[in-house]
């Protein structure tokens, strides 16, 4: 014989009052409290016996505690989302590179790696994403250069920030987008003997960029940006924030499809 435990019973109780109810059981019956227990337990016996018809009733009360579970754990992670989304580091034309409309409504604040492969991958998806978004999406780039990727990354990192010194936020972008179509990723992708006639290809004054580079004087702003990112929860690249004006926040790791983001950049704006 079947039987049943109490959390079972716990979850199909109002089942089985219902099923009760619509029993042929006159009013007149029910007129204290131990004859209902007597008939309660008279229908969970029936339906113990009914071939199906409990079976029916657990897989369905399962599965809506599945998805009760589901949307629990789904609305806890997008408040921890907006919790760790508040100690990201105001975004500022002055300390930050921005591609896209400074202006726009929806920010994207990836913090990246140049010798991640993943991050490789993901560079060009978000390239497209701008284009494909115009005035409505702007892309913040912050550094999160991983040990096991150094010296390259880091040193990448800090190359990066000496072309944006000298010659302003587009050469950051162009010598970033170059970097990542070149290197070959996982540390030793770009040799760092190529640093220079990088950024002299694209118009930076070689000696300049080897004095910037060579004094160290970037290594603390690279640091910065790493330690933004571990406040804020990062622990591997490409690791992204994708916010609204009015502060909601998805945060997004790996290498995502663009129709991925593209749906979340339509979630956030409406």
């Amino acid at each position: 014989m079947k039987t049943l435990t109490k959390f079972t019973l716990r979850i199909f109780f109002p089942a089985i009052m219902i099923s009760l109810l619509a029993s042929p059981v006159s009013r007149a019956q029910a007129v204290d409290d131990a004859h209902i227990q007597e008939l309660v337990q008279q229908e969970v016996q029936r339906l113990i016996n009914a071939e199906g018809i409990l079976d029916d009733a657990i897989e369905k009360g399962i599965a809506a505690y599945i998805v009760k579970q589901q949307l629990a754990a789904e609305n806890a992670k997008a408040q921890q989302q907006r919790e760790r989304s508040k100690n990201l580091r105001p975004v500022t034309a002055e300390r930050d590179h921005i591609l896209g409309n400074p202006d726009a409504p929806i920010t994207i604040i990836e913090y990246s790696d140049f010798e991640c492969p993943f991050c490789k991958r993901f560079h060009p998806t978000v390239v497209k994403l701008i284009e494909n978004n115009k005035d409505k999406v702007r892309w913040v780039y912050r550094h999160f250069p991983l040990g096991f990727h150094n010296p390259g990354a880091q040193k990448q990192a800090e190359a990066s920030e000496c072309v944006a010194e000298l010659n302003g936020n587009d050469a950051f972008w162009d010598y970033s987008h170059k970097l990542y179509a070149r290197t070959k990723s996982n540390g030793k992708g770009f040799p760092l003997s190529n640093l220079r006639p990088l950024a002299e290809e694209i118009g930076v004054d070689g000696d300049a960029f080897s004095a910037c580079l060579d004094s160290g004087k970037m290594t603390a702003r690279v640091k910065e940006d790493m330690a933004n990112g571990a406040m804020v929860g990062v622990t591997g690249t490409p690791a992204a924030f994708i916010v609204n004006e009015k502060g909601d926040a998805e945060f997004v790791a790996g290498a995502l499809p663009l129709v991925k983001l593209q749906s979340i950049v339509d979630k956030l704006s409406k």
